[in-house]
C-alpha cells in the first residue's frame, strides 16, 4: 500500500490535513511485469479436474437443482391450495 503524507490546503472551512500519495507510488512497469509473472506461476499450480469428474459433478448439481425445484413447487402448490380453502 502506498504511504501517504499530509498536505496543507490553505482553504477556509477545509481540513488542513488532506491525504495525497507520495512520489514513490507512481506507475511502475517493472512491478506490473513482476505481478503478471507471479500470477502465471500460480496459475500453473492449479490442479484442474478431468472431463469425467467435471461432467459427473455437473450432472449431480443439475439433478439436485431439479429435485429441489420440484419439491418447492409442490410445497408451494399445496400451501397455496390450503390457504385458499382457509380464506373461503
Amino acid at each position: 500500500m502506498a504511504s501517504k503524507k499530509a498536505v496543507k490546503t490553505g482553504k477556509p472551512g477545509k481540513s488542513d490535513k488532506e491525504i495525497a500519495p507520495e512520489e514513490s507510488s507512481k506507475f511502475e512497469i517493472s512491478k506490473i511485469k513482476e505481478f503478471i509473472r507471479e500470477v502465471k506461476n500460480e496459475f500453473e499450480k492449479i490442479a484442474w479436474p478431468d472431463k469425467k469428474h467435471t461432467v459427473g459433478t455437473s450432472a449431480v448439481v443439475v439433478l439436485l437443482v431439479m429435485m429441489i425445484s420440484f419439491y418447492l413447487g409442490a410445497v408451494d402448490l399445496i400451501l397455496g391450495k390450503l390457504i385458499g380453502l382457509v380464506i373461503k
